[in-house]
């Protein structure tokens, strides 16, 4: 029997663990809360629980040497030091998140050892990958050309659940949306590269309107250039990666960081309210705050982003529960405490690939490619859409299937065309239409 170590039993781990356990694979899940690790093998009796803490190298390194793959749900800075030990030990390893240079470097010394290290293998980053390259591909072996690219995804609350005022509701790591807030973003818009920076992240979202859901705004996400080289895409006039929210989650966010209250510099709040941090952010009197932050920003009082803020309760005259910390922790804690989407309610992943192309004869059509994915009373639709390609593959690598080696994301035919098939028999897949007319692009 195969045996698989699953590092971390977050948010999205039940599914790899169900799928892994009913294959007949031997699953050991290594958790600092060994409560959860116990809960998601749910007493079967491949799988083990075992307590462990990320700091702990030594028991790590035993692991990973007596596993045929380990997975990394871990937070990404530590997949490297994992991976190191799958390259010492010559174990595969997989892992949903984003390569770093660090992981990259290793592609060498992974082939080597005639591993694969398998990153990016979850929604976005990964279905996403899968679902764009298969229609690149077919329209490059067609002799067509990808002249605009818009890959777009949102993991939110269903529609019945978008009751507060930032119209959204946290399914996984709440720190992890707010961080993701603090970037900046680059792409390219009819040949011309495009440069936000952090502070005008949120301004002047896309209004698109998605089937069965509505009016959606998008917010450039991180570095799209790097995508014209992953996808082979030179030539390529626009190249734009966003991420889907309901109206009101950009203006509200926007006004958060304008006056400095998602920051990271440690500070000593001992002994204040929420409206003392805030009025010392923009330098006021703390007393009528809202109204202050209102004219700073210069937004009417009933303006969704002051409605949001009051919500959330960044005016009250309640103590912050820290004594140190970052205005970041203040924001992204009341967020954890008010915003989680309840146990049982459905939350929903959406995803839209937009491409102008070219055809041989010189015709301009549009491509686009929906997936829009609810809950099941089982499990979340984000941990779904992250954890089946992730569980999917490690199947396919132990089966010989995927024979790649060295340090990869699901770019490859040889990788995504059988995750795509086993994705679709689970009823995760994109409806695709081809051929549409050019205004229909992001309409």
């Amino acid at each position: 029997m195969n045996k698989v170590l699953l590092l971390g039993a977050g948010m999205v781990a039940k599914p790899i663990a169900d799928y892994l356990l009913e294959n007949n694979i031997e699953l050991t899940i290594a958790s600092r809360t060994v409560s959860k690790a116990e809960k998601l093998i749910n007493g079967r009796a491949n799988g083990k629980a075992v307590s462990w803490t990320v700091d702990n190298l030594e028991t790590m390194e035993t692991m990973v040497s007596n596993h045929d793959l380990t997975v990394s749900l871990l937070p990404f800075a530590h997949h490297v030091t994992v991976a190191k030990f799958c390259v010492k030990y010559k174990k595969n390893m997989v892992t949903t998140s984003y390569v770093s240079p660090e992981m990259k470097a290793l592609d060498t010394e992974a082939k080597k050892a005639g591993i694969i290290i398998l990153n990016e293998i979850g929604v976005d980053p990964g279905f996403d990958h899968m679902t764009a390259m298969r229609i690149i591909h077919k329209v490059q072996s067609e002799g067509g050309k990808i002249k605009e690219f818009y890959s777009l995804c949102g993991a939110l609350a269903a529609p019945e659940e978008t009751d507060n005022p930032f119209k959204y509701k946290f399914s996984w790591s709440p720190k992890g949306v707010v961080m993701a807030g603090n970037n900046g973003a680059k792409f390219r818009k009819e040949g011309e590269t495009v440069e936000i920076p952090t502070e005008n992240l949120f301004k002047n979202p896309l209004q698109i309107s998605f089937p069965e859901v509505g009016k959606m705004e998008v917010y450039p996400n991180r570095d799209s250039l790097a995508y014209i080289d992953i996808y082979n895409l030179p030539n390529v006039e626009t190249m734009y990666r966003g991420t889907f929210r309901y109206p009101q989650w950009c203006e509200s966010m926007d006004a958060i960081k304008a006056i400095g209250m998602v920051n990271y510099d440690k500070q000593n709040f001992e002994g204040k309210t929420y409206k003392d941090i805030v009025a010392a952010e923009i330098d006021v009197y703390p007393k009528n705050v809202k109204e202050k932050v209102a004219q700073r920003l210069n937004l009417e009082l009933n303006s969704p982003a002051i409605i949001a803020m009051e919500w959330l309760g960044l005016f009250s005259d309640n103590r912050v529960h820290l004594d140190k910390g970052s205005t970041f922790d203040i924001t992204s804690d009341l967020m954890l405490k008010k915003m989680m989407l309840p146990e049982g309610a459905r939350d929903m992943v959406i995803m839209l690939h937009s491409f102008l192309i070219e055809t041989t004869d010189g015709k301009k059509e549009v491509i686009k490619s929906r997936l829009l994915d609810y809950a099941t009373k089982e499990d979340t639709s984000i941990s779904r859409t992250v954890a089946l390609p992730a569980a999917i593959a490690v199947k396919m690598i132990l089966d010989g299937e995927i024979k790649d080696t060295g340090v990869h994301i699901p770019i490859a035919k040889t990788i995504y065309n059988p995750i795509l098939n086993e994705l679709e028999k689970m009823g995760i897949s994109m409806e695709e239409e081809w051929g549409l007319p050019e205004v229909e692009k992001l309409g």
